[in-house]
């Protein structure tokens, strides 16, 4: 795998206990990327390990990809008791990318799984100790109980009657009490009658002036026994209070001020992150221009024929790979310190599933024939669907694809994939009429498939005049396929 099997004590962590003699045992552990269970998982309670001769292994949660922070363990493939050599599939785990098997590094006895319901996180999990060495029993000492302190009860200040009552911002409060005044000597501006810093330091302002005075504590009355108000009597605040919307009652969601929360997945997470880092620190620049494909439809009509299937989407992997291939300036992306050239061309493409966007990587496209790329294609697409892309079939890539023809757009402009410098954004091919001139130089109106594309480069890496020539060279290739033979 990928990713390398980390040991460790975290105390907190999922352990394995049960274990044969001269064996060693497994356990599933939290690690850096932290665990939760999917919804196949259950708890399941094993037997105790004080006579065992050799410590169980602990087992931390590896991170399989470079941003993944938390795993859901799917299905478990081991069961109590059962013998574990090296390469076997202990569990398979939920990244923020894809489900991954995870394997063992080592041969011995899995012997306890503590593992969580569904909707639940493993924090709130009773982890079991250690059992060590079995120790002679003995009474612990009783502590005397100790005389419990005298804590004297806060004195709560009851509001004066007949004078209005304040809600003080922080900052208010804070003025108000270092230069000895009464919010009642002011007027409340502030969002549902709040005292706010403003109304304070206008009354600073006055108390400069001269018109109004420091408000010195009053000696508190005697305490005089008297009848309770009546309701009516009781002053109410001068301000509205804050309205809240109702809780969602489950059957009824068109109630008015109602909403159902929608617990995100791992991989949107990760997607909702990445793309608002990406709008927010790479300065996006877009470029368009429109294909022909006339000559892309006849050679795919003559495949077909020979019983080959491929799609236009084939032809604009390669395309984009020739040309990458022509323009290794565009071949690039950004590691921190600044732009980095790539040796190898490798195409992302986007592939849209139940759980989110996945982007499974075409390896050398620029070195493969447009068969070979057909069947990467549709093998990685399943795999990403069925949530199978192993790690090394979706981390790196150095220019990203995303066709949304197949969904009738007509165009659209994508978002970067960072470190990437590029995306390409293809659209449906569509029929528009053009002028054109025969071999005489008579103009007349021809019909042709015209496809849409956009794409979108980092500024700091491709510049305007860069991208304009890419799109060009693209062009020339998609609408010639000879030249990417």
């Amino acid at each position: 795998m990928a990713a390398s099997w980390r040991l460790g004590c975290d105390p907190r962590a999922l352990r394995c206990l049960l274990g044969f003699g001269g064996c060693r045992s497994w356990g599933l552990a939290k690690g850096a990327a932290g665990w939760s269970v999917g919804r196949r998982a259950s708890r399941r309670w094993f037997h105790s390990t004080q006579w065992l001769r050799a410590d169980p292994i602990k087992i931390l949660m590896p991170s399989l990809s470079p941003t993944m922070e938390e795993g859901n363990i799917v299905k478990w493939l081991k069961k109590e008791g059962e013998a574990v050599s090296a390469g076997d599939a202990l569990c398979e785990i939920e990244t923020d990318k894809a489900v991954v098997t995870l394997d063992a590094s080592d041969e011995g006895i899995l012997a306890k799984i503590v593992v969580i319901e569904e909707g639940e996180d493993w924090k709130h999990v009773e982890i079991p100790k250690d059992i060590g060495p079995s120790l002679p029993a003995s009474k612990p000492p009783v502590p005397s109980p100790s005389p419990e302190p005298q804590i004297s009860a806060p004195v709560k200040k009851e509001p004066i009657p007949g004078k209005p009552q304040f809600r003080l911002s922080p900052a208010a409060r804070n003025i108000l009490e270092k230069h000895r005044l009464d919010a009642s000597q002011g007027t409340a501006t502030g969002p549902r009658g709040i005292f706010t810093k403003d109304d304070a330091l206008k009354l600073v302002q006055l108390k400069q002036m001269g018109k109004i005075t420091e408000s010195r504590p009053a000696p508190a009355p005697p305490a005089i026994p008297t009848e309770p108000l009546p309701p009516q009597a009781i002053s109410k605040p001068s301000y509205p209070r804050p309205m809240f919307p109702p809780l969602s009652t489950p059957g009824q969601p068109f109630n008015v001020g109602t909403f159902t929360e929608i617990p995100p997945s791992n991989i949107r997470r990760v997607i909702a992150k990445r793309l608002t880092e990406s709008k927010s620190t790479v300065p996006h620049a877009y470029a368009t221009a429109d294909c022909d494909l006339g000559a892309v439809l006849e050679v795919r009509q003559n495949l077909v024929r020979d019983k080959i299937k491929v799609s236009v989407n084939d032809f604009i992997i390669k395309a984009a790979a020739v040309t990458l291939k022509q323009m290794p300036d565009v071949n690039v992306s950004w590691d921190g310190d600044g732009p980095k050239q790539l040796p190898f061309i490798d195409i992302s493409v986007a592939v849209a599933t139940d759980k989110g966007l996945i982007t499974p990587i075409i390896k050398d496209a620029a070195a493969k024939g447009i068969q070979e790329i057909a069947d990467s294609v549709k093998t990685l697409s399943k795999k990403a669907r069925d949530g199978k892309l192993l790690p090394e079939e979706y981390q790196g890539g150095s220019f990203s694809i995303s066709n949304l023809g197949m969904f009738g757009i007509d165009e659209f402009i994508a978002v970067i994939n960072p470190p990437q410098a590029c995306i390409l954004a293809v659209g449906r091919s569509r029929p528009v009429l053009k002028l054109t001139h025969d071999e005489e130089g008579n103009a007349r109106l021809q019909q042709c498939q015209l496809l849409t594309v956009t794409m979108s480069s980092d500024s700091r890496m491709v510049d305007d005049a860069l991208a304009t020539r890419f799109l060009k060279s693209f062009k020339a290739n998609l609408e010639n396929p000879i030249r990417l033979a």
